[in-house]
């Protein structure tokens, strides 16, 4: 037998855990980034708490094959298809730092007329007004829970010094300098640019009776990595856009088990096979300072989503009053 007819199938039986003080803790999460948020926009203008660089934007479209496997054929995939998009480059910090410092890199898509497709929001308020993916270069979550990641912001939002101080205090003494070599190892991990890297969900979402991950491949025709490229990651992906087309492959990994494949830790890395569903495609274009200030001021929300493809576990429900109480503190829901 082979390995690939060896590996656990497409599942279903995948559930969530939700604590008892979820919304008691969401809550007081909301109230930290409100006050980070507000003190960094005092600092550099309004913005959001986390990805406020936007470095490029650009617009395009999705194009959803056809023959796909069922756990697939859900939702926005149910049926081939053309649909427009819009797309955001960011950097993931709170401050507009110099591209060369290490950080998380973000990819924000918005997937345009999809409300025929569901009747129902993730949100649960009327129909969907678009299909969000919110992407990174990190394949799994740094962290297994939101209280972890919450508590590592806060720290590192005032300096290097009261990180350091987090982590020993959370850590210990000999904990601390291995949390900090991963932190590191994961913000500083070799990254080429946006045109010539995956991105990733890093955590699930349903895909109708199934639930899955999110990577975007790079097409090689996008060409390789340009050796400068990380002093300004904005220019390097706009300059390849005004010269030729830009290709990625969207793919979907389900989930199979929960011991391979959990719901609710996000920091484990699934190792299900990953599937091409549809391609994104970005046709040559100038930089356009009118898309910009549109995509500076909207939304990429992963809640901004079909009924079925509802974000999952507890960092995604997290997310769902972070980023709200987010949009709503800088005007733009």
């Amino acid at each position: 037998m082979s390995h690939a007819s060896s590996r656990p199938p497409p599942s279903t039986h995948w559930t969530e855990q939700v604590d008892a003080d979820e919304a008691e803790r969401f809550a007081g999460y909301v109230e930290i980034f409100k006050a980070l948020q507000a003190r960094k926009s005092k600092k550099y203008g309004p913005g959001r708490a986390l990805h406020r660089k936007q470095l490029a934007v650009a617009q395009g479209s999705l194009e959803v094959l056809g023959n796909l496997p069922e756990f697939a054929r859900q939702g926005l995939f149910a049926a081939p298809g053309s649909f427009e998009l819009r797309l955001r480059l960011s950097n993931g910090g709170m401050d507009q730092a110099s591209d060369h410092q290490p950080d998380i890199r973000g990819l924000a898509f918005k997937v345009l007329g999809v409300q025929g497709l569901d009747s129902r929001s993730a949100l649960g308020n009327g129909p969907p007004v678009s299909q969000d993916f919110l992407l990174i270069n990190q394949e799994q979550f740094a962290f297994p829970r939101s209280e972890e990641f919450v508590a590592f912001v806060q720290a590192a939002s005032n300096g290097n010094g009261a990180l350091l101080r987090h982590l020993f205090a959370r850590y210990g003494v000999f904990g601390a300098p291995l949390r900090l070599a991963r932190m590191l190892k994961a913000v500083g991990r070799s990254f080429g640019g946006f045109a010539t890297e995956p991105l990733f969900s890093a955590v699930p979402i349903a895909c109708g009776p199934y639930a899955v991950r999110v990577r975007l491949q790079p097409a090689a025709g996008n060409g390789a990595a340009a050796p400068g490229a990380k002093r300004d990651w904005g220019a390097d992906f706009a300059q390849r856009l005004a010269g030729q087309d830009l290709h990625w492959e969207l793919q979907l990994q389900p989930f199979v088990n929960e011991q391979q494949t959990p719901i609710e830790d996000a920091s484990v890395n699934w190792d299900s096979p990953y599937t091409t569903v549809a391609r994104l495609h970005l046709p040559r274009q100038a930089a356009s300072q009118a898309l910009a200030l549109e995509q500076e001021a909207g939304v990429f929300d992963p809640w901004q989503a079909l009924a079925a493809h509802r974000p999952l576990g507890e960092v995604q429900r997290a997310r769902k009053v972070v980023y709200f109480a987010s949009q709503q503190q800088r005007g733009a829901a």
